[in-house]
């Protein structure tokens, strides 16, 4: 069985780009759209100015449906940042989480999303709680599973058996691509060199996390190996991420509506060095899975100090590798990544 698996961004991916003034909101959906990858997916804070702080206007919710219009790209995901610790002294009350996630879900009906992406950290409680606001709007709350949590970890278990004892559909997952970590990325640990790690304990970190040694032996040994400060930062990674196996998508696939294609680098020719996805579509496709897989670009922050970051490249690099994955023919227009 195989859905039809479609390419989005997620404008997280331009945050660089955004800061400093040089993409604009237009810039950004334009370019997703030159890029046939026609699903966006934002981060309220980064996209509308104030927000949750201040509700948006309607004049800029206006603008936002006129340029999804003018581009044909289709609202895909709102993540919400539900800030439960926002009060100094004490956690946010059920009600008043409830209430938080309430909104964020009212605001992606007013931009058309589909879906909400909680952070992990939210309980089951608050999503279950929330579910039936979301019913009504027509939205699926969807929880990120985000490394260093993976399909097996007791977290992630308890919040299946919640959404399947609650009855309702409006609860899923969103998986986060940066769980199937396979290989240290590189420029993870070339930033960690320029930051004082030397290179032979870079070198082992690298290799040991290929074979899959334990984290706190390779911790344990680059403190005997006189590592310090960068070096043991670098080796601390690894308590953080893992290698864990594409296929457990599959046991939870009739709860994934959404997927972060995380990456760090995509290389000339088309590969992201440290994730498998050659191996992580082929399971999207057995599962039948039919939603959008959205880039989401963190190789901006391990290079920044040494070199130009140009998102949109590196995200038109695994948009075509994506086309490619799921049989779709590769866009041919040369998008620009300035603004006009």
């Amino acid at each position: 069985m195989t859905g039809t698996i479609k390419r989005g961004v997620s404008l997280y991916s331009f945050q660089n780009e955004t800061f400093l003034g040089k993409m604009t909101l237009e810039d950004c959906i334009r370019t997703c759209a030159e890029m046939g990858a026609t699903g966006i997916e934002v981060i309220g804070e980064q996209t509308f100015w104030g927000w949750p702080e201040q509700p948006v206007p309607e004049n800029k919710i206006t603008d936002w449906h006129a340029l999804m219009t003018k581009y044909g790209t289709v609202p895909v995901a709102h993540d919400a940042m539900l800030d439960y610790k926002r009060y100094n002294g004490r956690v946010m009350a059920l009600d008043e989480q409830v209430a938080s996630m309430k909104r964020d879900i009212d605001f992606a009906a007013a931009l058309g999303m589909r879906f909400v992406r909680s952070l992990v950290s939210v309980s089951p409680e608050v999503l279950v709680a929330s579910a039936p606001h979301a019913e009504e709007k027509g939205i699926k709350i969807l929880l990120e599973v985000h490394a260093p949590l993976h399909f097996d970890h007791p977290w992630i278990v308890r919040h299946a058996e919640a959404y399947e004892k609650s009855g309702s559909g409006a609860l899923g997952f969103l998986p986060d691509m940066g769980m199937f970590l396979h290989r240290f990325p590189p420029v993870w640990k070339e930033r960690f060199i320029r930051n004082g790690a030397p290179r032979h304990i870079a070198d082992y970190i690298e290799k040991a996390y290929e074979d899959r040694t334990l984290s706190e032996y390779i911790v344990m040994n680059v403190r005997e190996m006189g590592g310090e400060g960068a070096a043991m930062a670098m080796a601390e990674t690894l308590r953080h991420n893992a290698a864990y196996e594409p296929k457990r998508m599959l046991d939870f696939m009739g709860r994934i509506h959404n997927v972060h294609g995380k990456f760090y680098e995509m290389t000339e020719d088309l590969v992201e060095p440290s994730i498998p996805y050659d191996e992580i579509v082929q399971v999207l496709k057995q599962g039948g899975y039919s939603g959008y897989i959205c880039s989401e670009y963190e190789g901006n922050r391990w290079i920044e100090d040494a070199h130009p970051v140009e998102s949109v490249e590196q995200v038109r690099r695994q948009q075509a590798m994506l086309a490619r994955l799921i049989d779709e023919p590769v866009a041919t227009t040369n998008s620009s990544a300035r603004a006009a």
